[in-house]
């Protein structure tokens, strides 16, 4: 199959190229002839330029262009070419010599106009050379553009998948907080035989739905993320009870706005990991607020002014920074500040109605 398929495409090549040399055959008859109504004998005169021609162009087009000029050793092109013009010329005024003796019989009036200059056969040749070699550049740079093209293009691809791999990786390294966090929270108040233990269950069955099922997806809407975080809370509150204080601002927004999942959830998982101030309660502020096609998140927690958990380069945190840095490169900024009895953390992101950064 593939031997065949090699010969046809020689044999179509060959086709086009015979095809090509007829129609130059012809352009020199017309050329050659335009004062002589001789048809046979210009076309016997011009036939003796053919193979010279032929020979001049392929030598150009497969040897000279692909080895000197692709490559841009100018030098050595200029002298090959400077040498295979020479050499053609030699052969250009033989082949004058011999048509005019085979077709004129060295009769000076029966010769056609065009040949009493052997420059204006010269010109003819090389002009058919140079649109040759000029075709070939032309369809060199259209193959070299289109593989360049595809490669750019693999490029990406593969890019893109590992951006994808990294993106599950990192996600895989958060569910683990969240799932140890809420199940220990549940396993406690089910030894007190608490009340509100099978509600705890349910809102960490719609959690676990959120973190296995919904991150899966590219994005989510802006809604179900916070969403997902007062479900969070409602849950630590049960294990935190009169211990924390969730001070939780949301600011109302119109548009259907779509952020990568399991974006803003950590920074809150975080507060609860690190958060503790120095009588022993827990206070968190979170504002959210859309405007000017800025999404802005500010998260504040109380700590212990001794503790050293709360570190702007723990595991977690940096996840996320990744995550941003993937997702949306240069459009957010993430502020991260440490105080002595707080710490704090801002995210602006910027984004279009009608773009998704994901």
């Amino acid at each position: 199959m593939k031997l065949s398929s090699i010969i046809l495409g020689m044999g179509r090549k060959f086709l086009l190229h015979s095809l090509f040399w007829l129609v130059v055959l012809l352009y020199f008859t017309f050329f050659f002839g335009f004062e002589d109504s001789e048809f046979r004998q210009v076309m016997n005169f011009s036939s003796f330029f053919l193979p010279v021609t032929i020979l001049t162009t392929y030598t150009f087009i497969y040897r000279i262009i692909p080895r000197y000029l692709i490559p841009k050793k100018y030098l050595q092109f200029g002298l090959y070419s400077l040498a295979a013009l020479v050499i053609s010329a030699c052969y250009i005024t033989i082949s004058a010599f011999y048509a005019k003796v085979l077709t004129s019989g060295y009769e000076y009036q029966g010769s056609f106009p065009i040949t009493k200059s052997l420059i204006y056969v010269m010109i003819s040749v090389y002009l058919l050379v140079a649109l040759a070699s000029a075709f070939s550049l032309l369809k060199y740079n259209y193959s070299t553009a289109a593989k360049n093209e595809e490669l750019k293009n693999r490029i990406l691809e593969a890019q893109l998948k590992l951006k994808e791999q990294e993106l599950q990786y990192l996600k895989m390294q958060i569910h683990p907080h969240f799932l140890f966090n809420s199940l220990n929270t549940i396993y406690g108040l089910s030894l007190a035989n608490h009340h509100t233990t099978s509600e705890m269950i349910l809102q960490l069955s719609d959690l676990l739905d959120y973190i296995l099922y919904q991150t899966k997806k590219p994005v989510v809407s802006l809604k179900d993320e916070i969403k997902h975080i007062t479900n969070y809370i409602d849950l630590e509150k049960k294990r935190f009870q009169e211990l924390l204080i969730v001070d939780f601002e949301i600011e109302e927004f119109i548009e259907e706005i779509q952020i990568a999942p399991m974006l803003l959830l950590p920074f809150v998982e975080n507060c609860f990991k690190h958060g503790r101030g120095a009588d022993g309660k827990l206070e968190i502020s979170i504002k959210i607020k859309v405007k000017n096609d800025q999404l802005m998140f500010l998260i504040e927690n109380s700590k212990a002014q001794l503790s050293a958990e709360h570190s702007e380069n723990g595991i977690g945190l940096e996840n996320i920074k990744r995550r941003l840095d993937l997702l949306y490169e240069n459009n957010y900024q993430l502020d991260i500040e440490t105080r002595p009895d707080h710490y704090y953390v801002r995210l602006m992101l910027k984004f279009s109605k009608n773009t998704v950064y994901a």
